[in-house]
């Protein structure tokens, strides 16, 4: 197939921006990366740093050798792996009967659950909620209240529709009910799209922070993006920071840690990504 001066032209100019917004991503990352391995004179140094001129792991070995982070690590890791599963499940659960076309009010049931992608209680609502829940200091403070993402689990439901009804037929004529077909059946056949949905959760879990200041008053909770907030935009970096530290490697030890709170999302991503266009495209074929 012969390809046009315009379509080529197109295409470079396509390339470029494509190049450019990718530079722009990657850019960052390498910046703070480069500042941790800096030295403090180095790390305060105007301008771009692509990578350290003066080499130093001091930041590192600090950040390494602090017990809170580990603590906010650990806390967060059980967020992130307990709240995906559950989301994963619950949404898997709710998804399955509204692609069914015989469930009684199904449309109803539909537009209910899309209106709430709009329509909320509002911050105070949701704190009393949760208080009287008896969540308050509470690990599942951070994962019930956002245990069902509307949006997901409609993405959920079209894929769910795409699967033939002859294999659940003949499920049905081997003995099997809904929740074996389900979890034997369409679970399995939906890894593409339930990868995608796990690393949206698993990256909304990993990085969120509002909620934990919220309803968690217990600092053995802390979770690691609230513990980075303190550092970098507070500054009460607990242990981590001596008074002397906080002026010469202040800046190095940020950095730092904002990796280590980065790095185990971005070890991650690269395993899922091969599900993310497929999933996220055969999920939003069907209305």
């Amino acid at each position: 197939m012969t390809i046009s001066f315009g379509e080529k032209v197109f295409q470079v100019i396509l390339i470029f921006f494509i190049a450019l917004l990718s530079i722009c991503m990657i850019y960052p990352i390498i910046h703070v990366l480069a500042i941790s391995f800096s030295s403090a004179g180095e790390a305060v140094r105007p301008g771009m740093h692509w990578f350290p001129k003066e080499i130093s792991l001091f930041a590192w070995k600090r950040v390494l050798s602090d017990s809170t982070i580990w603590l906010a690590l650990g806390n967060t890791v059980f967020r992130t792996v307990v709240g995906t599963f559950l989301s994963l499940l619950f949404m898997s659960m709710g998804a399955y009967p509204l692609a069914k076309k015989h469930l009684p009010h199904r449309q109803f049931y539909t537009v209910v659950i899309i209106v709430t992608m709009f329509f909320s209680g509002g911050l105070i609502p949701s704190y009393l909620l949760v208080k009287s829940l008896g969540l308050i200091d509470s690990r599942w403070a951070l994962i019930i209240p956002g245990l069902i993402s509307t949006y997901s689990m409609l993405i959920l439901r079209n894929f769910f529709m795409n699967i033939p009804a002859e294999l659940e037929d003949s499920a049905k004529i081997d003995g099997a009910n809904d929740l074996r077909i389900l979890f034997t059946l369409v679970i399995p056949l939906s890894k593409p799209v339930l990868a995608t949905l796990a690393l949206w959760s698993a990256v909304g879990h990993w990085n969120a922070w509002f909620d934990a200041m919220l309803y968690l008053q217990d600092q053995s909770l802390i979770v690691l993006q609230l513990f980075l907030r303190r550092l970098v935009i507070t500054s009460e970096g607990g242990a981590i920071l001596t008074v002397d530290e906080m002026f010469k490697t202040a800046e190095t030890i940020k950095a730092a840690t904002i990796m280590f709170t980065a790095l185990p999302i971005l070890i991650v991503y690269p395993f899922l990504q091969k599900y993310f266009v497929k999933g996220t495209m055969v999920g939003s074929l069907k209305a």
